[in-house]
C-alpha cells in the first residue's frame, strides 16, 4: 500500500475526534504476540483501523487492527494493536504513519515492542532485551522525500533509545525479578527469517537480535523529537544456532510466555515518563 498525499492531517483528526477528551502521555506500540497488554487499558475506547484514514488492514497472525485509548496505571495512553510491514508491502511513510499520528497529538514518549530472533551467544531464549541501539538493515528509511511538516531534515541519532527510560526500566525489572539484558536490534526487510549465514554476518557486525519492524516508527518518532523506549521478546535463536527450524507460530506461543514480564515492565515506567 502507497500512503496517500494528506493522510497523516486526516488520520490524527479521526483519531483526535475518538479520543473524547483524552490527551495521551505515551504511546505503547504492540509487537507479534503481545496484544495481551491491551487488556490492561482502562476505560477503553477501541479505534479500528478501518474508521482511520491511510491506515491498512494488519495481515500477519498476532497483529489486532486497532488503536487503543485509555489509561494505564493512571497515564493516557494510546496502544497500537498491529502494526504495518515493510514486507507486506507498505511503503515506508504506510508504516510508520501511526507512529507520525501519535506526534501529531503531541504525545512525547513512544514504546515499541517487538518479538525478535535472538543472536547473542548468551542468550536462552524466551527473554526480554532492551534495545540500546539498532542497525537499519531494511535499506528503507521513512524520512526520504519531503519533510514532513514537524519533522527534523537531519534528526540526531547518536541516542535513539531514551537513556533515562531504560534506566527506568532496567530499575522495575530489577525490583520485580525479571531479567532484562541490553542489545542491539538489527531490522532486516524479511519476510523470510534469516540463513545461517545471515545470522554469523549479523552477529558479527555487532547484532545481538534480529526483527523485521521497530526501526522505521523509532526513525519518525525521533525525528519528531519524541522519546523512544524499545523492548524486544527474544522468542528464538536466530537460524543455525540451535539446530531447529523456525516457525511463526512458535515465535507467538513465545511472546506470549513473555507478555507478562513485559506488561510489568510497561506499568512500572509509565508512571514515571
Amino acid at each position: 500500500m502507497i500512503a496517500e498525499a494528506g493522510a497523516l492531517p486526516r488520520a490524527a483528526a479521526a483519531v483526535r475526534e475518538r479520543l473524547e477528551g483524552i490527551e495521551p502521555r505515551a504511546a505503547v506500540v504492540l509487537g507479534s504476540g503481545l496484544g495481551a497488554l491491551s487488556r490492561a487499558v482502562e476505560s477503553a475506547i477501541h479505534i479500528p483501523y478501518a474508521e482511520i484514514p491511510g491506515f491498512p488492514a494488519p495481515t500477519v497472525a498476532g497483529h489486532a487492527g486497532e488503536l487503543i485509548a485509555g489509561t494505564v496505571e493512571g497515564v493516557p495512553v494510546i496502544l497500537q494493536s498491529g502494526r504495518f510491514h515493510l514486507y507486506e508491502g507498505h511503503d515506508p511513510a504506510t508504516v510508520v504513519l501511526p507512529a507520525r499520528v501519535c506526534a501529531e497529538l503531541e504525545i512525547e514518549t513512544l514504546i515499541v515492542t517487538n518479538a525478535a530472533g535472538g543472536l547473542r551467544p548468551t542468550f536462552r531464549p524466551p527473554l526480554l532485551m532492551s534495545i540500546a541501539d539498532h542497525l537499519n538493515l531494511m535499506w528503507r528509511n521513512p524520512l526520504l522525500g519531503a519533510v514532513v511538516p514537524g519533522e527534523e531534515r537531519f534528526p540526531d541519532m547518536s541516542c535513539p533509545y531514551d537513556a533515562a527510560l531504560r534506566g527506568l526500566a532496567n530499575e522495575v525489572a530489577r525490583d520485580n525479578g525479571i531479567d532484562l539484558e541490553d542489545g542491539v536490534y538489527a531490522a532486516v526487510l524479511g519476510p523470510s527469517y534469516e540463513t545461517p549465514a545471515e545470522v554469523r554476518m549479523l552477529q558479527r557486525i555487532g547484532a545481538d537480535a534480529v526483527g523485521m519492524s521497530t526501526v522505521p516508527e523509532v526513525l519518525a518518532a525521533r525525528a519528531r523529537g519524541v522519546r523512544v523506549f524499545g523492548v524486544s521478546s527474544i522468542t528464538n535463536w536466530g537460524a543455525g544456532l540451535s539446530g531447529q527450524g523456525l516457525a511463526h507460530e512458535e515465535v507467538l506461543a513465545a511472546g506470549q510466555e513473555l507478555a507478562g514480564s513485559l506488561e510489568t515492565i510497561i506499568r512500572g515506567v509509565l508512571p514515571r515518563i
